[in-house]
């Protein structure tokens, strides 16, 4: 259907598919690969191992295996009755041989059986053996316009009837922004394969069995080389991707068309997020509390940070971080959490919106998901347990307690690597503060905190490719009956692995570093000597910034772009050494030699995990939209550049939306409001400055903020051996020292217990998460309320539509019954009269 005609389905329609005048017949010569005879058009092919030449290999037949027994034998009796044998082979190795041919003999048996089977539905083959690439054999396929005409019937198409002449006017003119491709008409011939079986032999096989037992070794669709020089063009690309799904099917043009509209969307996003960070550069100088840390004047001793190598230290030390921390921990935050709160569901909303108009524009109104086939190795597990006569049960009862058992391992691994790094950083704290250099002691927190990061970055990026491949080991044990149930089930076990590999060092930073270390003289340790981290005194949220900054950019940029053009290209440029050998290629050759399309799961993953990452924590981090903003103009870039030029041609699928991934975009939504509720709320200070200002106050200002919130320890009460090994480091003694957190004073009853103050912050703070929560939720609802997913004029459209089909329906009862009327009045059995001047004479 094209975006500017209405359409009826193919049976009302008044001239026949058949009728019509094909492409193919009306362009004359065939532009592209083709047949020997340079007419007809290669629309699939299929590749085989082609068989040694008789003369080499052991003649043998399928049918004639008495003949092999009979020389063994014949040989086993020569042996015994101490005669010369024959042949100095052995009959153990002639029995191997045997068997690897009667296994080549079964393959070619079934191949010829396959091929018998296309024939009768239609399709034109023709085999290419003496080709360039030894080995390889390969079978064309070419679908006639009868063929075509009787599968687009069975597959429900519609067919264009009425022009709307407004939309058509619209179409010329964005006509050359578009490029010129041609159709994906492959999905009708691998819709053929996958119904054409073998069913001479024991069990029957179909294209995707034979594919897994090895008799055909690859099956794939052309490219087509004009598409090429459009990829190229980037608007041409954003704004076609009507044209990707011409070329590579409804599923594919779903995905380009997605990532599109998140592209599109991220637009306002980044704004705003630069926006609240220029915000906040603009009002540094004027934060009262980063003032007073600067402040020289307040001489705030702090105690150490470690036991025994640190020392005690000015807290004007720490100005630089809590003027950066100001950059990201501003009023301005909680607006722009609740934008993005309100972006999201607007994002789900507008793309459920943009969706039905591409079913609608796409012919998917009133698809409905084909049959699910079964997957190539659940078909050969049943066939080897029916040939064995046993039961899959038990060993699917053992595949799921493996499962049961390895996958919670998989997410014990990534909690230790998190725990090691957390044991790296307090490791090296302490060594940089016994070093002798004076740069290293200076720069102290930016050391831990950039390596830290770093070590967390390779790490993610090493263990992503660990999960991807247990996740698809899991699933493969599990042995999932269809395609469908196996993609969900493996996407399910990645996002979950990957998540948990990608988040739980930011999870770390921002709910539970600082959290459980409890005071000087009274801290927490764990294994043995290493005591639990502490914030700095401005907060986590800047540590929670960096490691947000330093994964977003890294994933992106080494992982999901350097990976995508650098080793792909490496391994396509292998076979092409020579470029001479490369221009003697015919385009089904070109194609082999390009790596399988895996499918769109891991494009979709990276998207996700994006989509986690701009706005789980965005709070912390305003300017995660515009990077995903400059990563996703690339991405579509190479996404495109690498389904045509790095794989082979995807087959066509038909799907209405975009299946499991709305469901995970729709769950971090839900997410992202509670994820962004409790960082506002614990990790950032926005909730304890407050408090300050409306409860403690002198002056209902700031003033006087960065006093209440550090509490008085004296260095006597320190635990034997956790004293400062230098105490003299500031030049004088220390007798009281000060540390971030509201307990009560020295001089009180109960020095030292959390103070009064702590537990009105700690009520304000769980108060602010429901609220937010709940009100965010509540907007988010009333926005998806608001916009309805249906537009006004799809759902017209589709509205005259059924209308124009009750009348054609009207229009050819009427036209039966008419027909029965005119055959009831002349019926040839009616009786007839005779003149009456015929009347018989008497005698």
């Amino acid at each position: 259907m094209s975006p500017f005609k209405t359409t009826i389905p193919l049976s009302l329609s008044s001239q026949p598919l058949n009728s019509l005048k094909s492409d193919e017949a009306a362009s004359g010569p065939k532009q592209g690969p083709t047949f020997q005879d340079g007419q007809r058009r290669v629309d699939y092919v299929l590749t085989y191992h082609v068989q040694k030449p008789q003369s080499v290999r052991r003649k043998t037949s399928r049918f004639a295996d008495y003949r092999i027994l009979r020389s063994l034998r014949r040989s086993l009796s020569t042996m015994r009755s101490g005669g010369t044998p024959p042949s100095k082979e052995d009959p153990e190795i002639a029995a191997h041989k045997h068997r690897l041919d009667y296994h080549e003999d079964d393959k070619r048996f079934r191949q010829t059986e396959f091929e018998d089977n296309l024939r009768e539905v239609g399709l034109e083959l023709e085999k290419d053996e003496g080709n360039k690439i030894p080995g390889i054999g390969f079978l064309k396929i070419h679908a006639p316009w009868n063929v075509l005409c009787r599968e687009a019937e069975f597959m429900k198409l519609k067919m264009p009837t009425k022009k709307v002449w407004i939309n058509l006017f619209i179409h010329k003119v964005t006509a050359p922004l578009h490029p010129k491709v041609e159709p994906n008409r492959p999905q009708n011939k691998y819709f053929l394969l996958k119904r054409t079986r073998c069913t001479k032999a024991k069990y029957t096989m179909g294209i995707t069995s034979l594919l897994g037992n090895g008799v055909y070794t690859a099956a794939y669709p052309l490219h087509d080389v004009s598409i090429l020089p459009h990829i190229s063009i980037p608007m041409r690309m954003l704004l076609s991707f009507l044209s990707c799904r011409k070329y590579f099917g409804e599923k594919i043009g779903l995905y380009f068309a997605w990532l599109g509209v998140y592209t599109q969307m991220l637009i306002p996003a980044a704004i705003v997020g630069v926006i609240v960070f220029l915000y906040g550069c603009a009002t540094v100088d004027n934060d009262i509390p980063s003032m007073e840390i600067c402040d020289p004047r307040n001489n705030i001793t702090m105690c150490p940070l470690c036991d025994r190598a640190c020392s005690y230290w000015k807290l004007k030390t720490a100005c630089g971080t809590a003027r950066a921390s100001h950059l990201f921990d501003n009023p301005a935050t909680v607006f722009f959490s609740i934008f993005m709160a309100l972006w999201a569901t607007m994002f789900m909303e507008h793309w459920k919106r943009r969706q039905m108009r591409l079913n609608y524009i796409w012919d998917l109104t009133g698809f409905e998901e084909e049959e699910d086939h079964h997957r190539a190795e659940y078909e050969i597990q049943v066939m080897q347990k029916t040939l064995k006569k046993q039961d899959m049960s038990p060993k699917v009862a053992h595949e799921v307690k493996g499962f049961l058992l390895s996958f919670p391992l998989q997410i014990g691994v990534t909690f230790a690597v998190v725990f090691g790094v957390i044991l790296y950083r307090i490791s090296i704290r302490a060594a940089l503060h016994m070093s002798s250099n004076p740069t290293a002691r200076s720069n102290i927190r930016a050391t831990v905190k950039g390596t830290a990061a770093v070590i967390n970055l390779v790490i993610i990026i090493i263990m992503d490719e660990v999960y991807g491949a247990v996740a698809r080991w899991l699933t493969l044990l599990e042995v999932p009956k269809t395609d469908k149930s196996f993609e969900e089930r493996l996407i399910i076990k990645t996002f979950v692995l990957k998540f948990a590999n990608a988040f739980s060092p930011i999870v770390y930073l921002a709910f539970f570093r600082g959290r459980m270390v409890g005071r000087p003289g009274d801290y927490v340790y764990v294994i043995g000597s290493y005591r639990m981290e502490e914030c700095a005194h401005a907060g986590c949220l800047m540590e929670l910034c960096i490691q947000l900054c330093i994964t977003m950019l890294g994933k992106q940029l080494i992982q999901n772009n350097l990976f995508e053009i650098g080793i792909p290209a490496r391994l396509i440029l292998l076979p092409f050494l020579f470029s001479d050998y490369n221009m003697t290629l015919e385009r089904h050759e070109k194609d082999h030699f390009l790596g399988p399309f895996v499918g769109l799961s891991p494009e979709y993953m990276e998207m996700i995990i994006q989509f986690g990452m701009v706005t789980l924590f965005v709070a912390s981090f305003p300017l995660a939209p515009l990077f995903a903003l400059l990563n996703n103009i690339i991405e579509i870039r190479l996404d495109a550049k690498k389904f045509v030029t790095e794989v082979r041609r995807p087959i066509a699928a038909r799907a209405k939306d975009i299946g499991i991934w709305y469901n995970l975009l729709r769950g971090l939504s839900k997410v992202a409001v509670i994820v962004n509720a409790f960082v506002i709320s614990f990790t950032s200070d926005f909730i304890p400055r407050l408090v300050y200002q409306y409860m403690y106050s002198p002056d209902g200002s700031m003033h006087g903020f960065v006093n209440h919130t550090l509490s008085y320890f004296n260095v006597s009460d320190f635990q034997p051996g956790t004293a400062p090994v230098q105490p003299m480091h500031l030049g004088y003694e220390v007798q009281i020292c000060r540390y971030k957190d509201y307990r009560e004073t020295l001089w009180s009853n109960t020095p030292y217990d959390l103070s009064k103050e702590f537990w009105a912050i700690l009520a304000c703070r769980l108060a602010f998460v429901i609220v937010f929560q709940n009100v965010v939720m509540l907007m988010s609802d009333f926005v998806d309320w608001l916009i309805p997913d249906i537009p006004k004029d799809i759902s017209l459209q589709i509205h005259k539509e059924k209308i124009l089909m009750v009348e054609l329906f009207m229009k050819e009862e009427e036209g039966k019954k008419l027909l029965r009327d005119n055959h009831t009045n002349q019926s040839p059995f009616q009786p007839r009269s005779r003149p009456a001047s015929h009347t018989p004479s008497k005698f």
